[in-house]
């Protein structure tokens, strides 16, 4: 279906550029680039094979493999960005705008889900939540980029509200996406349900995307305190100067 042909490219653009950031924000070194790349190579490589195998299939492994390919990504990014320090150190070299910046690619995965809900092969309330979640956060990134680099901390308030937005639709539409799919969580029974999103291309939204994108709002929440710790250190120091000049 051609459909489902761009939607593959489509997505396999948007999961090379998302890798591409994360391979710059998790180390400052050439050498530890190459091998974040290799790393992130390897996690996008067992998701396709999990695609191509169906082994997330309610038959085989089922909800709690999906909610392990999902989850434990998410898992080791944050703690990578917040646990080790050189890590760390290199997700607060990584300009802000940039990362939030690539969540201008949730245009088209918003854009996907809607198209698939309108073909009858994705149900609501998934779909629509989802979609039109997105496409949001996907339409807005893009100025805000331009905002906080134009800005800087006084974007701040901005940048936390847009980035809380953009953390609970990633997690409404996993819990969406569970509460459609076949097993002991399955709220919602009305076909097609959302056992499309563990099949290919769309599991690489599933299993690569989502969590990718929830450790970098992650890493977001974590630059915005640094941000908000830093105005407050210099602000009491300015008081200090002022007071003691006083």
């Amino acid at each position: 279906m051609l459909f489902d042909l761009i939607s593959a490219l489509e997505v396999a653009i948007c999961a090379t550029i998302v890798a591409a950031v994360l391979t710059y924000s998790l180390s400052k070194r050439v050498e530890g680039r190459i091998r974040a790349a290799i790393i992130l190579a390897a996690w996008f490589a067992i998701v396709v094979i999990l695609g191509a195998t169906q082994a997330l299939d309610p038959e085989h492994i089922g909800a709690p493999g999906l909610g392990a390919a999902a989850a434990l990504p998410i898992v080791a990014l944050s703690i990578a960005f917040l646990a080790v320090r050189s890590t760390r150190e290199a997700m607060l070299a990584t300009p802000l705008a940039a990362l939030v910046a690539v969540n201008a690619l949730r245009v088209v995965l918003g854009a996907s889900f809607v198209l698939l809900y309108l073909n009858g092969r994705l149900s609501a309330p998934l779909a629509p939540a989802a979609g039109w979640g997105d496409i949001f956060v996907g339409v807005t990134a893009g100025p805000l980029a331009f905002i906080i680099h134009r800005y800087g901390a006084r974007a701040n308030a901005l940048a936390l509200v847009w980035n809380a937005i953009g953390f609970v639709d990633l997690i409404v539409a996993a819990g969406l996406g569970v509460a459609s799919s076949p097993g002991p969580l399955q709220v919602f029974v009305a076909p097609p349900g959302s056992a499309i999103m563990i099949a290919l291309p769309w599991i690489i939204i599933t299993c690569f995307l989502v969590p990718s994108y929830q450790a970098l709002h992650i890493a977001i929440f974590y630059r915005l305190s640094e941000r908000a710790r830093a105005g407050r250190f210099w602000a009491g120091a300015a008081n200090a100067i002022i007071a003691a000049s006083g």
